[in-house]
């Protein structure tokens, strides 16, 4: 357990650490990463990750994530509040890590919306949606091919951050959120980073759950 939990806890941090400093980048040097860029820094960071430590924690990343498999029976509820804290713990730690490393910079890595609250929320769930479907489609199904999960994830989160990205800032994760919030002390919004992206997994494995069942029984 103490194995999976630190595997969890540094993959994180892989994760937040590069997913937030690809906007600070971009903010600090007018614009060179580009969207394509924080895509990317977010995409690459989750497909190396889930190749590194996948098979050691699942490298969740993300606590909607979590409670979507538990939710679902395809992980303990007894290990959630431990890899909730490796979470948290993770994103907090790289985020003042950022903010020491580029400081007075660490707005760029903040998810805040720039649409209202209704179109903030509706776009975190979507985008949710969609990587939770695809998580549990490579990571749940026996037929799928595992070995690509890390790359099919990884592409599903560089594709809501094109879409999102300029929306939300794309977080799909209530930890990408609230570690850059703390360190920078902007909690704008924050409780849609919360809600909208756990509901959006729970939805988005339900429905692949589903159709998998149908599937089968067809």
């Amino acid at each position: 357990m103490h194995l999976q939990i630190g595997a969890e806890f540094v993959g994180t941090f892989i994760l937040i650490f590069s997913a937030a400093a690809g906007p600070i980048v971009n903010q600090k040097y007018n614009g060179a990463e580009t969207l394509i860029g924080n895509a990317a820094c977010s995409g690459l960071a989750v497909m190396i990750v889930i190749l590194s430590v996948g098979h050691i924690s699942g490298a969740h990343l993300n606590p909607s994530v979590t409670v979507a498999f538990a939710t679902f029976c395809k992980f303990p509820w007894i290990q959630v509040p431990a890899y909730i804290i490796a979470q948290v713990s993770a994103s907090i730690c790289a985020s003042f890590v950022l903010k020491e490393t580029f400081h007075p910079f660490m707005s760029g890595g903040i998810t805040v919306p720039t649409v209202n609250t209704r179109q903030a929320f509706a776009v975190e769930f979507i985008i949710t949606f969609i990587l939770m479907f695809v998580i549990f489609a490579v990571a749940t199904d026996p037929r799928a091919v595992r070995e690509l999960a890390g790359i099919a994830i990884g592409a599903a989160v560089m594709l809501n951050i094109l879409v999102a990205g300029p929306l939300t800032g794309a977080s799909m994760n209530p930890i990408r959120s609230l570690g850059p919030a703390v360190a920078a002390h902007n909690y704008d919004s924050i409780w849609i980073y919360f809600l909208a992206p756990t509901l959006g997994a729970l939805a988005g494995a339900g429905v692949y759950s589903t159709v998998r069942i149908t599937n089968e029984e067809g």
